[in-house]
């Protein structure tokens, strides 16, 4: 008899405790939609003839902690053309970028320590996770949407500058 009781309990106590993690891992499904933030603004400058020239200005969200340069713009469904995401590594190095969970087309530009375009990967394709290496080391990686770097004509050698606020 008292074994049925003992079994009944543990059944009961496996019972519930199989109900709570099926109730956490639903909890855990629920996403928050990522919304854009400004931190900063950043101005992008080429130079023809010795004339430095503006070509546009941005606002920017900043990720410069190992969390938000993983995560980048992934789980967004768009981004408005006047902004960007710049991203800020602690060392100049090669940097490559891929487009997993990221929803729509960018350009990824790729600025060296001087602030200076090193290269530019252009059209990047929603949730491919091929690599997008840099041409040569970089200090900020600059997202912004596909196709803008052509529409400004942006170029190696080509410069940014940039305040946090």
């Amino acid at each position: 008899m008292r074994r049925i009781i003992y079994s009944g309990i543990i059944i009961c106590i496996a019972f519930q405790l199989f109900s709570c993690k099926s109730e956490t891992k639903n909890n855990q499904n629920l996403v928050k939609e990522v919304t854009f933030t400004k931190e900063g603004e950043l101005s992008l400058f080429t130079v023809n003839d010795s004339i430095t020239s503006l070509i546009t200005k941005l606002d920017i969200e900043i990720a410069d902690d190992d969390y938000q340069i993983q995560t980048g713009l992934m789980y967004r469904k768009s981004m408005q053309p006047d902004r960007g995401m710049l991203f800020i590594f602690p060392d100049e190095s090669p940097h490559s970028f891929y487009m997993k969970n990221t929803e729509f087309p960018l350009d990824i530009i790729f600025i060296d320590a001087k602030q200076k375009v090193v290269s530019i990967q252009k059209n990047a394709r929603p949730f491919d996770e091929r690599s997008l290496p840099s041409d040569g080391p970089a200090k900020f990686v600059l997202e912004v949407n596909a196709k803008l770097s052509d529409t400004w004509q942006l170029k190696k050698g080509d410069s940014i500058s940039f305040t946090k606020m």
